[in-house]
């Protein structure tokens, strides 16, 4: 998680705040509603929640709640976000493409004034009282929380070597042993397991959910605006990094090369990412007394 900060730039966030975090709160519909739906199929409470992660398409995230609240159910439920999060740049535009006419999705936002740049002391400042916040609210998850930010402070720091060791080395190397671990995991048993079925089925669900959250969001965000705003920023706002933020650029480029709505993409992406983490918090601090 900590390679993962390292790839966010939370001046994108600092520049449209209220934007950003509506829209990601948005984006995190598939992790709410999959909760009732996977009890209704059976599942425990702390199962649901454990699938129920997977909608904020957030790998750490996923592997830390199913830790915590169904450890039975780790392997399983990590292999099945991981091997949808690979689907989320694949499937995500043709969700978009459905749910938002391209008369939207051809909208270039014009600004009044240039958005404001953010220095490292700033955002370094920003990332420290953020991470105090939400240790202190959310002690349980604090691991995430302080990887994270710590991430981002190694980003800002200027210090090149260690920047280049933490998002390239480490961020790839955990990543691949986490695959060869999982892999080692899996068996014959644990994949022929009927409940696998239902995390499958649960897991798309959780994704697609959010998907349609995000981009509900970006319709409100269009209202709020009075049309000024590109809706496809919406699906951004589920936190795969930095692959949802590329999807909306991408999506809108074909529809209009002169829109650009990367720097937006990106604010909510990562405010995506933080409200994943916070949830988790939420999760597993308040469902094991439920």
């Amino acid at each position: 998680f900590m390679g993962i900060g390292t790839l966010l730039d939370v001046g994108f966030l600092l520049q449209k705040p209220f934007a950003s975090i509506f829209l990601a709160l948005c984006a995190e519909l598939g992790t709410f509603l999959t909760v009732p739906i996977a009890s209704a199929l059976g599942l425990t409470l702390k199962e649901s929640a454990s699938v129920a992660m997977v909608g904020g398409a957030d790998g750490p995230m996923v592997l830390f709640t199913s830790l915590a609240l169904a450890k039975h159910l780790f392997v399983p439920i990590t292999v099945v976000a991981y091997l949808y999060l690979g689907l989320t740049y694949g499937g995500y535009p043709y969700l978009v493409k459905l749910l938002v006419p391209k008369r939207f999705r051809a909208i270039k936002m014009v600004t009044k004034k240039a958005p404001k740049n953010y220095d490292a002391k700033v955002k370094l400042a920003f990332s420290a009282v953020l991470c105090a916040i939400l240790c202190f609210l959310f002690p349980v998850a604090s691991p995430l929380f302080f990887s994270l930010f710590l991430g981002v402070a190694v980003r800002e720091s200027g210090m090149k070597h260690i920047y280049d060791f933490v998002s390239g080395p480490l961020l790839y190397g955990s990543t691949f042993m986490l695959g060869v671990l999982l892999g080692v995991l899996c068996d014959a048993h644990l994949l022929l397991d009927p409940k696998i079925l239902k995390l499958l089925v649960l897991g798309i669900v959780a994704l697609l959910l959010s998907g349609i959250g995000g981009i509900i969001g970006g319709y409100i965000m269009y209202i709020i605006k009075r049309g000024n705003y590109n809706p496809v920023i919406g699906i951004a706002a589920v936190s795969c990094v930095p692959t949802t933020a590329k999807v909306a650029q991408k999506i809108v480029s074909k529809d209009n090369p002169d829109s650009f709505v990367l720097g937006d993409a990106l604010g909510a992406n990562i405010s995506g990412v933080i409200t994943s983490a916070i949830i988790t918090g939420i999760y597993i601090t308040i469902i094991p007394y439920l």
